[in-house]
Order: C-alpha cells, then structure tokens, then sequence
C-alpha cells in the first residue's frame, strides 16, 4: 500500500503534535543552576568551623589534596567539596573562619562535633560541639541578614558576599545525626534510651528547614547518617558480643539505630514536603551507600575497612589517647605517634571516626547521579520536586 503524498507533508506536523502533548521524560526538566551552597552538619562536612573556634586540626590531616591541613578532618576532600566541585562552585568557606574567607558563592555552618540537638556537656568533657544545628541556625540568619548589609557597601564588600537572590536560589544541604546517636551511648544510655530521643532530633531538625524556607530557600539535599557501627572509634569504645557483629564485621545494634534515625528522617522529609509546597526536598541514603562500600571493600578497590588510615595501636588503629596525628616527647625529641598509613588512597576510615578522600569520593560518585535519592533525581535536577 502506498502512501499518499498528502499523507507524508503531515507526518512531521502530527510528530510535532505529540511531542507537545506527550514531552520526552528526560528532557522535561533542565538542569538546576545553583549559585551558592550553604551547609549544615557536624565533621562529615566541616570545612574548617571547629578549627577555627578551637584551634586548628594538625597533620598529617589534608595531606592528600591539600598538601596540608585545611580544617577537614581526613586526609583530603569530603563529599560537601564534591558536591561543590561537580556544580562548578569553590570549596565553601566556614562561616566561623575570619581569614582568608570569601562568602560568595555559599557559606559552611557545619562543625566538627556537632549533633541536632544541643548537649549538656562542654567541648572538651565529651567532644561534642556546643555550635549545635539550632546555632548553626541562628549563624545562618545573622549571615543571612548582614551579609547584605556588608554588601551593600560595594567594592570588595560586594565580592565577598552572597548576592541576595543566593539565598532563594542556592543549594541547602544537610548531614547531621551521627554524633547525637553516639552522644547517647557515651553517657551509658541504652539502645531504648537513645531511640526515645530520636522524634525529638526530629522535630528539631524541621524547625530548622521550615526556618530556612521562611527565608526563601527551596532546594534542600538531606543525607541521612551512616552506619555508625562501622567505625572504628565505635568498635573500640563501646562493648558488643560476638553475636551482634555482623557479617562485615560492624556492631549491628549501633547500625540499627542508625537506620531507625534515618527511617523517621525520611517521614520528616515526607511531611515537609506537605508542610512547605514550594520546597524541593531530596533525601540521600548515604547509609546505604557507606556500607556497601564497607562491606564489600575489596571489590571496590579498598582495604582493612574497619582499621583507621591515620592512628596508633590496637586492633582497629584507633586509640583514645592517642588519635591521629598526636605526639609523644621521647628524650626532650618530639615524635609522632599517630601515623598516616602508606597509602590513604585504598583506605576507607582516615582517623576512626571519618572517612579518606578516596572514600568520600566514592560515596559520592554513588549518590551525586540520584540512585540513592528520593526522589531518585541527580545532585544537578535538586531544584525539581520530582
């Protein structure tokens, strides 16, 4: 049967009918331009807060990437510098770091130590950070506020700081919780004891977006948080039998509360979305992420996932006493006692408590395309609900 010629000349316009009806999934949506990123969380993300406050972290930290420490704690990059790269924006500044700062593209509220909800103990009686999410919050208003007064002044003012439609237009992301399940397990709380304060983490955690969005932010990245029984600083500290080691070698009760966290972070993030309408609110399982990788190390080109790169002594290369880069004064002769390992670049715990450059790497070239995303949208689409 042959076709008419009238038939033919009207293909392409009925074509063009149903792309307008029926668009292509992949190119309903354009790719979020985000001009500035601002951070929340505790070490996983700190860019040098803690350091700031508190003196600086000190070799062999930032030994990989940076060539020495630059207020990370790890041997180089954490995702949040990831995240920055791959959206074509500088590695964000701490907001509690006076020298050499430069606030355009974002800010980094995060600190080492820092948990949810604020704890009733100083820094130094239990390694937790007094800047607590609430603060970093009321950081984020005050930076929010004059840093466009401080702009407004013009010349180097004005490149310095954020333009004001940053805030509506930037990326907010978020990881935070790991220290508030530990806290509790420092101060002798049993597993009941710790759950029973998670929908208060919770509900604390909302204020804090709903704050935000108050102020015109809508693009919101979340990461839940990681399987706390796989650090060697968990492993070495608190007691577990052999029946609660699992098949990786972490302590399953503490990797339980962690995925009891992160299941009622995910309701939080559920009920936000009815909360605030205008909001696109992702949600990162970098637990699952974190555990593969720890899991099944060696296919991934990675060994002694549970012993720390940097430290001294014991099973896991993790000691209280004497952590990563600490010194020992021999004869009058100051000698360090916690080694960086010969090659960071095939590890997965730098310290006992955080992650290597090349682990943080991996981690996020696993979420950055939004396989481990709800919804299941990549790091450059963050800006779409769905």
């Amino acid at each position: 049967m042959e076709l008419s010629i009238s038939k033919l000349v009207n293909f392409p316009l009925v074509l063009v009918l149903l792309l307008i009806v029926y668009p292509i999934s992949s190119g309903a949506k354009s790719k979020c331009d985000f001009p500035a990123i601002f951070n929340f969380g505790d070490s996983n993300s700190d860019t040098g807060g803690l350091s700031a406050a508190f003196g600086q972290v000190g070799p062999p930290a930032g030994e990989t990437y940076f060539g020495a420490p630059a207020g990370r704690y790890s041997d180089g990059r954490l995702v949040i510098d990831f995240i920055a790269e791959s959206l074509g924006l500088p590695h964000l500044s701490a907001f509690l770091d006076a020298l050499g700062s430069n606030f355009s593209n974002g800010a980094n509220f995060a600190t080492a130590g820092s948990t949810v909800r604020p704890q009733n103990t100083s820094l130094h009686q239990s390694g937790f950070s007094p800047i607590s999410l609430n603060v970093q919050c009321y950081e984020f208003n005050d930076f929010h506020r004059r840093s466009q007064i401080i702009r407004s002044k013009g010349n180097v003012f004005s490149q310095l700081m954020p333009k004001e439609k940053h805030f509506s237009h930037g990326l907010y992301t978020f990881d935070i919780g790991q220290n508030d399940l530990t806290a509790g397990y420092f101060l002798n709380m049993t597993t009941d004891q710790v759950r029973a304060y998670v929908p208060d983490l919770m509900d604390q955690f909302k204020t804090v977006i709903k704050d935000i969005y108050g102020q015109g932010g809508r693009y919101f990245w979340i990461h839940n948080t990681g399987p706390v029984g796989c650090l060697p600083y968990i492993l070495d500290r608190l007691l577990i039998t052999a029946a609660q080691v699992d098949k990786a070698g972490c302590a399953s009760p503490f990797n339980k509360v962690a995925q009891y966290f992160n299941a009622k972070l995910k309701e939080a993030v559920v009920q936000l979305r009815k909360d605030l309408p205008l909001a696109a609110l992702t949600y990162v399982d970098v637990y699952s992420a974190k555990y593969e990788l720890i899991s099944h190390a060696n296919k991934h080109g990675f060994e002694h996932p549970l012993r720390a790169c940097c430290g001294h002594g014991g099973k896991y290369n993790y000691n209280m006493k004497y952590g990563c880069g600490s010194k020992i004064k021999v004869k009058g002769k100051e000698i360090m006692l916690g080694k960086s390992c010969k090659d960071p670049s095939v590890r997965i715990n730098w310290d006992g408590v955080h992650y290597t450059e090349a682990a943080n790497r991996w981690v996020f070239e696993k979420i950055v395309n939004g396989s481990y995303s709800d919804p299941p949208l990549p790091l450059n689409m963050a800006c779409h609900k769905q």
